[in-house]
């Protein structure tokens, strides 16, 4: 016996109904809905539809080619012209050489900038080191004339080391005897650190006779390098309290009298930057105190080049 069912599930299966069935490809009918009886339901392309749309396509393709010259593309057509140009510009890079030139020369001022500062707070250090307790306070301000008739102050010593010797031109053994010595000191350091690293200086105890053109003659017989000072009696008076020399002449000496003035025998050391190192008897040979002047020149540019 056949199920009450059976022409439900036949009716089921899937499958347009005959009335979509009867219907050409491509057309529409109306909806028998009540609630919207103007939508119309297009009926899905076959596959013979599809297929034509498909092989259509590469025409499509091949007439957009032969149009623009090119396939079509999401990015918009490059800027360079020929392959030559795109080579050239990669060849050249985003930097021109005169960007490179300005980048070599801002790096080399900043780098010899750096190193300057660098020495400069380097030899700050070694003088605020040197300054111990103990430490005899020789040396500061003055203001004299050279042997040239130049103005001369302490600020004119710094820089390199000087060598400062207190004597006068008319002494008959003493000054003569260390000024020829002091010349010695000069070539030897010069030999072992070249030209242009110590300033010698000779300043008069006797402002009343050496005048800046009678040291210039009396120090051309010792050596080129030596420069000569004298001032007032109160200016010579002033840079002797100073580097702590003790001088004196004879009371009541009267104008055109032949005298002699005793004073301290000392070459006076100072550093770069104006402070006192070390004071030099008679008792040093000029071997000897060429090498305590070397020693110390040395042991400013070692710290200088560990800092």
């Amino acid at each position: 016996m056949a199920s009450p069912f059976a022409k439900t599930f036949r009716l089921a299966e899937p499958g347009l109904c005959r009335r979509c069935a009867a219907l050409p490809a491509g057309r529409t009918f109306a909806s028998t809905s009540t609630q919207n009886p103007k939508r119309e339901i297009r009926s899905r392309p076959t596959t013979s539809a599809i297929t034509a749309r498909i092989r259509t396509q590469p025409n499509t393709v091949r007439q957009s080619i032969a149009q623009h010259g090119q396939p079509f593309s999401s990015s918009s057509q490059r800027a360079y012209k020929t392959v030559e140009e795109a080579k050239a510009r990669s060849r050249v890079g985003p930097f021109s050489w005169q960007a490179g030139l300005f980048f070599l020369l801002a790096g080399a001022g900043l780098t010899v900038y750096f190193r300057y500062e660098k020495a400069r707070m380097a030899r700050a250090r070694i003088a605020e080191a040197n300054k111990g307790i103990g430490k005899p306070l020789v040396g500061g301000p003055f203001h004299l004339t050279d042997h040239n008739g130049s103005e001369f102050t302490e600020q004119n010593l710094k820089g390199k080391y000087s060598l400062v010797y207190f004597g006068f031109t008319h002494c008959p053994d003493i000054c003569p005897e260390e000024l020829d010595k002091m010349a010695g000191m000069i070539d030897r350091v010069k030999e072992k650190n070249g030209g242009n690293v110590m300033k010698p200086v000779f300043i008069s105890c006797d402002p009343a006779r050496d005048t800046p053109e009678v040291i210039r003659r009396y120090l051309a017989e010792f050596h080129p390098e030596i420069l000569g000072m004298t001032g007032s009696w109160q200016e010579v008076k002033d840079v002797c309290k100073a580097y702590r020399v003790y001088f004196s002449t004879p009371p009541d000496v009267q104008p055109g009298q032949d005298y002699l003035v005793d004073h301290s025998i000392y070459f006076y050391l100072m550093d770069p930057e104006g402070d006192f190192v070390e004071a030099i008897g008679r008792n040093f040979t000029v071997e000897a105190a060429a090498k305590v002047i070397n020693d110390h020149i040395a042991d400013w540019k070692g710290k200088i080049d560990r800092s």
